[in-house]
């Protein structure tokens, strides 16, 4: 058993809960904790999943194998071999839309290489801000956000994206759906979502893979 496995196993004993429970918070089938337990199947949790079982157990989510978050390192720092990602003059709107913006570079993002690669490509992270808050509390409004632009050219799974409908730019999560398409959601529910998403409306342009929070 791995250390996400062993770690779950010891929080299900701490909180006197059981697989089935578990299962049935997840919207899964009831053997679904037990399946991963035990026969590791999925091989890892899906990021959702992952999310509310943190959220149930009142952890961090890199505790279940979640991305860890980048360590920054100030430019010139020796021993560190560090890399700068692009922080572009773009907003994604957690809200109605905002309208495309030129990709002007402002300024700069340094973060360790190591971390770097296990969020995406780092020739192809870039960081961006959201506007508005119809991802809270996932994302709130003034948030920066690492974009990875090359999972925009991959297969698509759930997640959460920055993508252009109808020529504006938004954040927003993205689920797949059984019968194949997909649907665009907010995570604030006083926001739509769409089922059914014409894929000839959206443009993906990258997958946002970490978040960074300003403290209020």
């Amino acid at each position: 058993m791995d250390h996400v496995r062993e770690t779950l196993e010891k929080l299900i004993r701490e909180h006197k809960t059981d697989y089935v429970t578990l299962s049935r918070l997840l919207g899964r089938n009831a053997a679904y904790i037990q399946q991963f337990m035990r026969r590791g199947t999925p091989r890892k949790l899906d990021e959702d999943d992952r999310r509310t079982l943190a959220e149930f157990f009142q952890i961090d989510d890199t505790v279940l194998g979640g991305p860890r978050a980048p360590i920054l390192a100030p430019p010139g720092a020796k021993g560190i071999d560090y890399i700068r990602v692009p922080r572009l003059a773009v907003s994604a709107s957690a809200g109605q839309g905002a309208m495309v913006e030129a990709d002007k570079t402002v300024g700069e993002f340094v973060i360790d290489a190591k971390s770097a690669r296990e969020l995406g490509d780092p020739k192809h992270l870039s960081m961006i801000q959201v506007m508005g808050d119809s991802m809270t509390p996932t994302l709130n409004d003034g948030d920066d956000i690492l974009v990875d632009q090359n999972a925009a050219s991959t297969k698509l799974r759930d997640g959460i994206y920055v993508l252009r409908i109808d020529d504006a730019l938004n954040v927003k999560r993205i689920a797949l759906n059984p019968g194949g398409g997909f649907s665009v959601k907010s995570d604030n529910p006083e926001y739509p979502s769409w089922e059914d998403v014409d894929p000839a409306r959206v443009v993906f342009i990258g997958r946002v893979v970490w978040v960074g929070r300003r403290v209020r």
